[in-house]
């Protein structure tokens, strides 16, 4: 019996995880939030590591409210970074795999073409730093390491595509960023790229999104279709949209990452963000 402890067990992927491999009778989960497990306290990660022994650690926490990042950076710095060194720690302590999930923010978002693993980071918000310090830990303190980028990520729980149908329950128009692009991906996808590495020995870094690219109101376009709502989205500019609602970290132009080394080591191919979003939209 493998027994792996996920972090962030409450969140969208955390709950795409437990979905995915609920049938496993070889596997046991030993799921933890906040209320459970501090990954920011040394000691109490390194007492669970301890008394489970596990065949891994999926780390799906974060604190993603980017905008709260700018303000909170203590606690941005607490549970980006600080938790994701004391889960290298336990897991190269016990032997554990540690599979981390990280994003695109760790670029700036100025590059022309999709960015891939060996490109250089410079993140553009406090949100991103504390990613990009986690990323570094991780490498460092745990030799058996899978650290997945992944972006603009949606599933069960509070996301963008859920956002689009709440408005369109009182309105008929919606102002959404055309000059952000990048690549929706569900839980569902990013959780069969983690099945496909986790029981293997390809550690390293690895982007992990759908195929294909779109902006925010593309992606709007084709939740409202595929719902079958009569739904207009004004296609407005970054610096538009700022205008009427500001934003403290500065968002990625350019968050398209590509899949090079899942293509090139593993042969796991994601599906199109086209397919994935029209499977989710059946599941709600």
């Amino acid at each position: 019996m493998k027994k792996i402890i996920v972090t962030g067990c409450n969140g969208q992927l955390g709950r795409a995880i437990n979905k995915y491999y609920g049938n496993r009778t070889d596997l046991e989960f030993v799921n933890t939030d906040v209320e459970e497990l501090d990954i920011a306290n040394i000691e109490e990660v390194m007492k669970l590591a301890k008394q489970v022994n596990p065949y891994a650690i999926i780390n799906c926490a974060a604190y993603t409210a980017v905008d709260a990042c700018e303000t909170n950076r203590d606690l941005a710095f607490r549970v980006n970074t600080i938790g994701p060194r004391n889960l290298a720690i336990a897991a190269q302590e016990t032997g554990a795999k540690l599979l981390h999930v990280s994003t695109d923010y760790v670029f700036d978002g100025t590059k022309e073409g999709a960015y891939y693993e060996t490109d250089a980071t410079g993140p553009a918000s406090v949100y991103g730093a504390t990613k990009e310090a986690a990323e570094k830990m991780v490498k460092e303190l745990c030799h058996r390491h899978f650290i997945l980028r992944t972006a603009w990520l949606y599933g069960d729980g509070k996301n963008f595509a859920k956002t689009m149908l709440r408005i369109a329950e009182n309105n008929d128009k919606v102002r959404v960023v055309c000059d952000q692009i990048g690549t929706p991906t569900s839980t569902l996808e990013l959780t069969k790229g983690i099945d496909s590495l986790l029981f293997t020995d390809n550690y390293g870094l690895f982007h992990a999104t759908c195929e294909g690219q779109c902006s925010w109101a593309d992606f709007a376009e084709e939740v409202f279709r595929l719902a079958g709502k009569e739904m207009t989205v004004e296609h407005v500019t970054t610096a538009q949209y700022l205008a009427d609602y500001p934003q403290q970290a500065k968002r990625p132009a350019n968050s398209v990452l590509e899949n090079y080394m899942f293509k090139m080591t593993n042969g796991h191919m994601f599906a199109t963000w086209e397919e994935a979003i029209k499977e989710y939209m059946e599941t709600i």
